[in-house]
Order: structure tokens, then C-alpha cells, then sequence
């Protein structure tokens, strides 16, 4: 009788293997946990539109941060305004406060929350005679997308000048970087 016992080809890890392997696993799923950062801009007016239900009118109107529009009925009030830059997607975000002024003279709050131009549809105001959405945002605060490259270090003058004697085509130029173009008339 004799008895064939299977191997396992399959060669045995160390201990330093597996630990490390272990320990990768343990990064990489915490890396994945981790919301992808998008740089988000501050800006300082709100874009909305509006449509007048009785009169099928759709205007646009900006409306500065913390200040009030009225449209028909309603007022609106945005507290903040975000947007992405150019090179992400777009995710334009307001929060906003929608007073309805009632017949006595009071207001009655009908709107306190998120408003997103992605998604008008989900997330705009639908008043029986007036509906409002966020369209975009403008006049955006510095932020790191927005600022200024670095000046150019200043250019010696003597350098400049021993360039431009040899004949190097690099050398800066006297004239300013934009010429103002002059329309000739035919």
C-alpha cells in the first residue's frame, strides 16, 4: 500500500513577506478611503434663474452674497457660492435662503439649503407662481487656482547686452510683449 501524498508546488512565503504584503494591503485600503481633494473657489455672486410661471417670463439675475433680489414674490438670499476650476469638473454649489413675501406684509421662509447648477431640476425652488435655480457662480475670491505665476528674475543688464552683441536670438527685447495692433481702413 502505497499512499501518494500531494504536494503543494506553490513555494512557502516568509514571514517578512507576508507582513509586508500585510502592511501594503493595510495602506492601500486606507489611501482608498480617503475622499479625492478638489479645490473649490469662492466666489462672490450668485447666478440664478427664474421662471415666472403666470407670465412664462425666464429672467437672470446675479445676486451678491448676503444681500436679497426679489423676483415676483420671492427673495432670495445666497450665503456662500463655490465653484471648481476649469481643469475639474464642474460642481457649482450656492447656499441659499428663499423668503416667500406673503399678502399681510410678512416673510415666510420656503427654501434654506444647497442649490446645485449640475442638477436645477433636483435641487431648485418650486414655488406655485415662481421656480428658481443656481446657474453658475462669478466673481471668484484669490484662491490657488487664480494666482499670479512668479515675476521673471530681473535680467542684468550686462548679460542682456553681451547677448544681444553676439547675435543670440534669446536675448530679451526692448519692445513691450504686446503691441497695440493699428486698424487700417480699406
Amino acid at each position: 500500500m502505497l499512499a501518494t501524498l500531494k504536494t503543494d508546488r506553490r513555494p512557502s512565503r516568509s514571514r517578512v513577506e507576508r507582513s509586508s504584503a500585510v502592511a501594503l494591503g493595510a495602506v492601500l485600503v486606507a489611501v482608498s478611503a480617503l475622499p479625492a481633494f478638489a479645490e473649490r473657489i469662492q466666489n462672490q455672486v450668485a447666478v440664478f434663474s427664474a421662471l415666472d410661471k403666470v407670465t412664462a417670463r425666464i429672467s437672470k439675475f446675479e445676486v451678491e452674497l448676503n444681500k436679497s433680489v426679489e423676483f415676483g414674490s420671492i427673495k432670495v438670499t445666497p450665503r456662500v457660492c463655490y465653484s471648481r476650476p476649469a481643469t475639474e469638473l464642474p460642481k457649482t454649489t450656492t447656499f441659499v435662503e428663499v423668503d416667500e413675501n406673503q399678502l399681510d406684509g410678512t416673510q415666510k421662509r420656503i427654501f434654506t439649503g444647497w442649490m446645485f447648477a449640475e442638477s436645477p431640476g433636483i435641487f431648485g425652488v418650486e414655488h406655485p407662481t415662481v421656480d428658481v435655480w443656481l446657474t453658475e457662480c462669478k466673481t471668484p475670491v484669490k484662491s490657488t487656482a487664480q494666482r499670479a505665476a512668479p515675476p521673471p528674475p530681473p535680467v542684468d543688464a550686462p548679460d542682456a547686452a553681451a547677448a544681444a552683441a553676439s547675435g543670440d536670438s534669446w536675448a530679451p527685447s526692448e519692445e513691450p510683449a504686446e503691441v497695440p495692433r493699428r486698424r487700417v481702413r480699406r
